[in-house]
């Protein structure tokens, strides 16, 4: 077979594509049929603004191919970020010429690099495979698009439409999403196959039942948040009034970079607090140490309908280790952390007050969670992702490897796909 993958962000690249497509792409290198060949293609790292990393514009590896695309800089906003993607599109496009492919896998988190896919798909006569990580039409109109929504809304949906329609398979990330698509796609075959939790969270997860508890007023306490700091986080409606309340005793870490930085940085300043630090972007081993120094892990999703269908990739990192989670969440988000990471508190997102209330809830231990962290292995359901793929192509994987942890066909749980 001859399979094409497209995405945005691919390794040494910090985001939830790249953590989420490298792996996948491991997989489907062990279980494509004998003598395959998979092409990505995707951009020179750019998640952050801050953070650079090198990376060779081609790479072979084994009977993997990877061609990354130079693109502008960008600072996350919705402008230069659309300069970015047709960068990304022109290259890709010119990168295919008149290839043909049995497969093209495209992961979107923003409707555009599936329609990319799409696209390529409908050039190169191959069968089209979504994964799908974001309800981009209502999140860019509710987040970034304001007065403009009315207008870019129509476009958009028609957009969806297009893309979805030539897809012989989509896969969904979250449950959360299965009510928005199967109603406007009742006809399409869809798959439910989550983020997960990669190994350097597995192996950082406690081992011993717990540790002592700790008082939650004690000096010393702190609270660290990773991640992308926008609009869609909303961490400077909440942080520093949060920081206020707890007092000088309590050191909030706000690690990452994005388009509501210098947000949080003035409201910081105009609160007048001197408990919060605001770190940029840092390879995962440094991260690693913030976590495990961590008394308690903070994440938010703001204050918007389009948000309370996902499930952010860094609770799966943040269940793995074992510590309190303090989530600021709602809908279907505030579900998943209630039934699947123990020792978790919701609030309402944004509301402080109800935030102080969660946190008084939580136990300042740390406790494995082994259920969590056996259901959400990113190997395995990797390995299940690139076998629903295969299989969409009409494709044999093949017996996975010892690598694989034994996974193969049986990584897929009937509580994943839908036929």
């Amino acid at each position: 077979m001859r399979i094409l993958v497209v995405s945005f962000y691919y390794q040494p690249d910090l985001s939830a594509g790249s953590f989420r497509t490298t792996p996948f792409v491991k997989a489907l290198a062990k279980l494509a049929p004998a003598g395959s060949q998979i092409e990505v293609i995707t951009t020179q790292p750019n998640r952050y603004h801050s953070y650079t990393a090198e990376a060779p514009a081609f790479e072979q590896d084994g009977n993997v191919s990877i061609r990354r695309i130079s693109l502008p800089k960008h600072r996350s906003g919705v402008g230069d970020q659309g300069l970015a993607f047709i960068a990304f599109a022109r290259g890709a496009l010119a990168q295919v010429g008149n290839a043909r492919y049995d497969l093209v896998f495209a992961t979107s988190g923003r409707l555009m690099t599936a329609a990319l896919g799409s696209l390529i798909a409908r050039r190169t006569k191959a069968v089209l495979y979504l994964d799908i990580r974001d309800i981009f039409v209502d999140t860019i109109c509710d987040l970034l698009l304001g007065r403009l929504a009315p207008v870019a809304r129509p476009f958009f949906r028609a957009l969806e439409r297009w893309t979805i329609s030539r897809a012989a398979r989509v896969n969904l990330v979250s449950r959360g999403f299965e009510p928005y698509f199967t109603k406007r796609y009742p006809k399409q075959h869809f798959s439910y196959i989550t983020n997960g939790i990669d190994e350097t969270f597995l192996n950082g997860a406690p081992v011993t039942k717990d540790t002592a508890s700790r008082e939650k007023q004690s000096e010393g306490l702190t609270i660290v948040y990773a991640g992308n700091i926008g609009q869609g986080q909303g961490l400077h409606f909440i942080i520093p009034q949060l920081a206020k309340r707890m007092g000088p005793g309590v050191q909030f870490r706000i690690i990452g970079d994005g388009g509501r930085r210098a947000l949080l940085e003035q409201a910081v300043a105009d609160a007048g607090v001197k408990n919060v630090s605001i770190l940029p972007p840092m390879q995962r081993d440094k991260l690693m140490d913030e976590y495990r120094a961590a008394d308690v892990l903070f994440v938010q999703l703001g204050d918007f309908p389009a948000l309370t269908t996902v499930i952010p990739s860094k609770l799966f990192e943040y269940g793995a280790l074992g510590k309190p989670v303090w989530a600021g969440v709602a809908g279907f988000t505030a579900t998943f952390v209630s039934d699947e990471i123990s020792n978790a508190a919701v609030f309402k997102p944004c509301d402080v007050e109800d935030a102080l209330a969660a946190f008084e809830r939580l136990e300042l231990r740390d406790a494995p969670r082994v259920a969590f962290c056996q259901k959400f292995s990113r190997v395995s359901l990797s390995v299940a992702l690139a076998t629903d793929a295969l299989r969409a192509a009409g494709g044999t994987p093949r017996v996975a490897t010892p690598e694989l942890d034994g996974a193969g066909e049986s990584a897929i749980p009937t509580a994943m796909a839908q036929p």
